[in-house]
């Protein structure tokens, strides 16, 4: 069985309302007690793209340049909204949500996710996301699986430059009941 919500909310950088969908799927898999729930959601919005210069009339920094800067992969992380993050290899992140307390359980998202600038665009893709906390939580990150992908991509050579965020994210949970 499938269910479709639709939903508007404003945008924070237009003044247009953006309708949003999310998909849910319940099944039950065949020959056992289990149901496994799957979210997706996507979300697409464009917004205008203010351009840089050097302050002395010159150079126009272009936003492929901010993002090979440190600076750029922080504000494409949002760090200011995680606990920590930390680099683990080439353009791997691991970051640290803020701890969660739900139903008297704490537990923490610990998200991996590849970040990819080039000239032309940039994508963020979640690698893996586990819970860390509570052991119930824990238990049950062999029956979660998430796939988020962030592509974000701008056209500077207009004279209108904008930025184009599209966002896709699927979750899955199994949940499994005995009689």
């Amino acid at each position: 069985m499938s269910r479709v919500y639709r939903w508007t909310i404003p945008s924070a950088f237009t003044s247009r309302k953006k309708t949003q969908v999310i998909k849910l799927r319940n099944e039950t898999i065949k020959s056992s007690n289990t149901k496994k729930a799957n979210l997706s959601a996507t979300r697409t919005e464009r917004i205008k793209l203010p351009l840089y210069d050097d302050g002395f009339g010159g150079h126009t920094y272009h936003i492929s340049e901010f993002l090979r800067q440190p600076s750029g992969i922080e504000a494409v992380l949002n760090t200011s909204a995680l606990q920590s993050f930390q680099l683990l290899e080439n353009n791997v992140y691991r970051c640290i949500l803020p701890e969660i307390q739900f139903l008297n359980f704490e537990v923490t998202p610990v998200l991996d996710l590849r970040v990819m600038p080039t000239r032309e665009n940039c994508v963020v893709e979640l690698l893996s996301c586990k819970f860390e906390g509570s052991e119930v939580f824990e238990r049950q990150n062999e029956h979660f699986s998430a796939t988020v992908k962030n592509h974000i991509m701008w056209d500077t050579s207009i004279t209108e430059p904008f930025l184009e965020v599209d966002v896709k994210l699927n979750v899955s949970l199994e949940a499994s009941f005995y009689n």
